[in-house]
């Protein structure tokens, strides 16, 4: 996607400086010009004020798609810490690279987050794109959608993976649309199929409120983006004697060009327990627990079989329990060995969440609850009678 200047329209603000990443502009008699450092990661575009740089959009027919190799994934880090579904999209990641023939790629993008690159590479990496700024030392939108732009613009990968976390799904579907690329969120399954001797990547989800899967395809848009739910996929296990590449990005972010300032950072408290996304096992609570102190009934239940806590999206917009417990389309996508749903009644919105869950109990007074079609086992009764007695016989058994 070209990247110009309207030498008309510039007024020299060098406010387009400010925005680069890469130092890829100069003033020249007080003009805006490229360098050869040029990413075309498009910052500059939306720095500008006066409307002087301008951005072609390249026909999607017109886009080479031999010039793009490898598979990539980009990596999450929190508080220098990898996500865990960067270590599965490691995995998976490594199984569609050596389909393919090529390389698999890994974007670590931080402050002072270098010593993780050898733990990717032990994971499967054979070559790490690393990019270091205080200024990305916790993400933001804007530049971390222009650094990774930029990279995925000089580098050319061919399969880009995302976790599709709050995180993920904000910067994929950013960078998508900066790049003109196909991107399918929230995939369950990955595959290469060949077509007319070009290795495809067939990307499947749910639809339709998880009742149908879909599979996607992007034939010419290039690189095939996808964001992939936590969970879905097993972490390989790591080879300490794995070589790679680090291959170092230089940038420079100016802190005055970013229009979000991070203040103060609140970790979600109050809660102990392990973490919704991360858990094993969930017992979640709906709307026929009647009232928010009943939510004891269920926590009772989560600590005897040590799970977390999940929440339908009614009882949250009730206030009776905090939103990060929400599980559903417009909360938390969850893939636990086991989720028990207590007094939901199964709208397509929660199911959206949790139906790929491996194993799912329901329980449900009403017969002809839709909870009960996705359920691998259900019992109709009254939850206050059951939940406290499956509680009390766990204890019992288990000694918990």
């Amino acid at each position: 996607m070209p990247i110009y200047v309207v030498a008309e329209e510039c007024k020299g603000c060098e406010l387009c400086l400010k925005a680069c990443p890469y130092g890829a502009i100069e003033m020249v008699d007080e003009k805006a010009v490229f360098t050869d450092a040029c990413t075309q990661c498009g910052a500059c575009v939306t720095s500008c004020k006066f409307d002087a740089i301008k951005m072609d959009r390249v026909e999607v027919c017109d886009i080479d798609i031999s010039e793009y190799k490898g598979v990539w994934v980009v990596a999450e880090v929190d508080e220098g810490e990898l996500a865990d579904v960067a270590l599965e999209l490691l995995g998976e990641g490594r199984k569609l690279a050596d389909e393919l023939g090529v390389e698999l790629g890994l974007v670590l993008i931080g402050h002072e987050v270098a010593d993780l690159a050898e733990v990717v590479v032990a994971y499967g990496a054979d070559k790490v794109y690393l990019a270091e700024a205080p200024e990305l030392q916790r993400y933001r939108t804007g530049p971390y959608t222009d650094v990774i732009t930029g990279i995925i613009n000089k580098y050319k990968p061919e399969i880009v993976l995302i976790g599709a976390t709050g995180l993920g799904r904000d910067l994929a579907s950013r960078i998508a649309a900066r790049i003109s690329a196909g991107l399918t969120a929230d995939c369950t399954g990955l595959a290469i199929q060949e077509e007319d001797g070009i290795g495809l990547l067939y990307q499947t989800r749910p639809a339709f409120g998880g009742n149908i899967m879909a599979t996607i395809v992007c034939r010419h848009a290039r690189p095939q983006m996808a964001t992939v739910r936590p969970r879905v996929f097993e972490k390989p296990e790591p080879d300490e004697s794995k070589v790679g590449e680090v291959i170092k990005v230089p940038v420079s972010i100016n802190e005055d060009s970013v229009l979000t300032k991070i203040i103060e950072v609140i970790r979600e408290s109050g809660e102990e327990g392990p973490n919704l996304q991360d858990a094993d096992i969930i017992v979640s609570g709906g709307r026929g627990l009647r009232t928010p102190e009943n939510f004891a009934l269920i926590r009772e239940l989560a600590d005897a079989i040590g799970g977390a806590v999940g929440a339908s999206r009614a009882t949250v917009d009730a206030g009776w329990i905090p939103a990060y417990h929400q599980v559903g389309q417009t909360g938390k996508t969850v893939h636990p060995k086991l989720y028990i749903a207590c007094g939901i009644s199964g709208a397509v919105q929660h199911l959206a969440g949790m139906s790929s869950s491996d194993c799912i109990v329901a329980i449900n007074n009403d017969p002809s609850a839709a909870i009960f079609e996705v359920a691998h086992f259900g019992i109709v009764g009254d939850l206050f009678e059951v939940v406290p007695a499956l509680a009390k016989a766990i204890r019992e058994e288990f000694g918990s």
